[in-house]
């Protein structure tokens, strides 16, 4: 007969019980253990995908079995896996190739799935046992004509690996600010442009007229020789803040031009570069408006934006001015991304790229090293693509543009380079981060980043920060900050004696890919006359440790509540351990369990 549902929660209960005795108490609780443990199970035969434990196993028997025929017989032997590991196993149908499927029951945690995975390893009539392992489609490559150019994006060696963040997120609900030139009209853009404003308030400067308004067009930034300094020579519009934000968010599988890194995201176009460049004080207005804050004489943001793009800078230190506002900015949640400047000197010696709490974004070329302009320095963040055009156009950063030398023409594409290029890649993948977990604040978004960055594949004399962005190991490492990601638990209660040495209680994470995330959930329950006296420590895998709770003058006893870390340096899996201490007299408890959500 089958064993009942009821029977098999109580033998899981008295498995769980027997393995936490094993690991605190003498040999001979341990009775009812086999005698002779079996081979670990590879965690390959026990995942659905990383990190899911399999739900159902396709069991093959060797030809000659009753079972490999007999649908009766491949039933009655998944009924005698159950009786011996107290698991759910049910036998479902036959497969086209003869193998059984079985299945596991409801929410089979890893170590169950491993346990019935070895009584059929160990079964001499079976062939093979594997997990019913679950497929997702692959990403797609985007079918936008030009994509084929943006080595930026998908290169193995210098490239910042943004096909494969697509699975997760493409930066839907995000707005950007692309504080530059404004916004000339560009159908590869067009769906993704938000209401934005035009800051600029000296018309020398602005050139289409007018000052300060709602319009935040770009009408040109020419110039001719002389006039925007003694010995510069001419040149025609750039179309900057276009480029820019092409590489933002270009509309994507669209069959024409080029993909942008947050495609999902929208763009708000603010103007503070005309004719010679533009004011810290339009630039300050700016910042303020584009995260939510208010300005004198200008209508409210509908629009307001989680991260924001300066593709700009001058020389000299961060003013007191520029620096309030980016603190303003950033404590209403927007993160802050600058281009570190192209002058191939020490970013120390360009703003804001040397302002606290921005992301600082230094350039590299298609080899993966510095690019020869790129600035560098302590001061730096991180480094993504920017080209040099030196030895090919192709080697540039291909964006949104427009043919006018002077004013607006029609639209096309071209090849940029410079810090200005590589710093809208990392405010992409903040848009991406920002969609994959809305938790997650500007500190925590710049954390992560650089956290996973991987090793720059060329060279950097000077320093170029963490490294080069990864857009997939990033999206990844974050995409478990909530509640409702895996959760790995430990139910084995210690007592915590007072007055004593600290005690530690480890959990064993696996199947995760890349770093813990920025908002890992570490849940505590604690019974304890004075939670006062207790002093709470998460240790990662590698020892580093983080306080969760410090000592305190506190009348209350029980400790049952849920902390919240940024992990995102530490590596996922590994032992993690949480580590409790009284450091007082009169007072005991016990540590009931704990549990990691990732």
């Amino acid at each position: 007969m089958r064993t009942s549902p009821e029977l098999r929660r109580k033998l899981i209960s008295v498995a769980v019980v027997s393995a936490a005795l094993l690991t605190a108490a003498p040999a001979s609780v341990a009775v009812a253990q086999e005698s002779a443990p079996r081979p670990a199970v590879p965690a390959a035969l026990t995942e659905a995908a990383p990190g899911a434990p399999a739900e159902r196993l396709i069991v093959g028997y060797k030809s000659g079995a009753a079972e490999a025929k007999s649908n009766k017989a491949a039933a009655a032997d998944a009924e005698t896996k159950a009786e011996k590991t107290g698991e759910d196993v049910d036998f479902q149908r036959r497969l086209g190739t003869g193998a059984a499927l079985v299945e596991l029951g409801t929410n089979p945690t890893r170590t169950s799935v491993a346990d019935v995975v070895a009584q059929y390893e160990a079964d001499p009539q079976v062939a093979y046992v594997v997990p019913d392992r679950l497929n997702k489609p692959t990403a797609a490559t985007p079918n936008d004509t030009d994509y084929s150019k943006q080595w930026d994006l998908f290169e193995s060696t210098a490239g910042m690996n943004v096909p494969a963040a697509w699975d997760t997120t493409t930066g839907s609900g995000v707005t950007v600010a692309v504080i530059d030139t404004g916004y000339v009209t560009h159908s590869d853009l067009a769906a993704n442009i938000v209401g934005g404003y035009d800051f600029i308030s000296d018309t020398a400067v602005s050139v289409d007229g007018n000052g300060r308004d709602s319009n935040p067009a770009d009408p040109g930034d020419w110039y001719n020789a002389d006039e925007c300094g003694q010995g510069i020579p001419a040149s025609g519009s750039s179309w900057h803040g276009t480029h820019v934000a092409g590489t933002i968010a270009a509309a994507t599988n669209n069959g024409k031009g080029v993909a942008g890194i947050a495609y999902g995201a929208k763009i708000s176009p603010v103007r503070v570069l005309g004719k010679c460049g533009g004011y810290d004080s339009d630039i300050i207005d700016a910042i303020t408006w584009a995260s939510g804050g208010t300005v004198s004489g200008v209508p409210a943001n509908t629009n307001v934006a989680k991260v924001i793009n300066m593709s700009l800078g001058g020389g000299g230190a961060c003013s007191t001015a520029t620096q309030s506002a980016i603190t303003g900015a950033v404590n209403r949640g927007t993160s802050v991304v600058v281009a570190a400047g192209n002058e191939n000197q020490n970013v120390s010696n360009s703003s804001p790229a040397n302002c606290n709490n921005v992301i600082s974004v230094a350039a590299t070329n298609r080899a993966g090293s510095r690019a020869s302009y790129s600035n560098y320095g302590s001061l730096v963040d991180i480094s993504a693509p920017g080209g040099e055009t030196r030895t090919s156009t192709a080697n540039g950063i291909l964006s949104t543009l427009n043919s006018g030398t002077k004013t607006p023409s029609s639209e096309n594409y071209a090849y940029y380079q410079g810090t200005s290029m590589a710093t809208p890649h990392v405010a992409g993948l903040a848009a991406l981060l920002k969609s994959a977990n809305s938790a997650l604040t500007p500190a925590q978004i710049e954390s992560a980043i650089k956290a996973n960055a991987r090793a720059l594949p060329g060279t950097c004399s000077g320093g170029c920060g963490a490294g080069l962005a990864d857009a997939a190991k990033t999206v990844q490492a974050v995409k478990g900050g909530t509640s409702t990601g895996t959760t790995f638990s430990s139910t084995t209660a210690v007592a915590v004696p007072d007055n004593g040495a600290a005690i530690e209680s480890p959990i064993s994470v696996t199947g995760r890919s890349g770093n813990a995330p920025s908002a890992l959930q570490v849940g505590v329950d604690i019974t304890h006359t004075y939670r006062g006296d207790l002093v709470i420590d998460l240790v990662a895998p590698d020892g580093s440790t983080y306080r969760l709770k410090s000592a305190a003058s506190d009348s209350a006893d029980d400790v049952k509540t849920t902390y919240t870390v940024n992990a995102s340096s530490e590596s996922a899996n590994g032992t993690w351990k949480l580590r409790v201490q009284d450091t007082a007299t009169q007072d005991t408890g016990t540590l009931n369990s704990w549990k990691l959500t990732f």
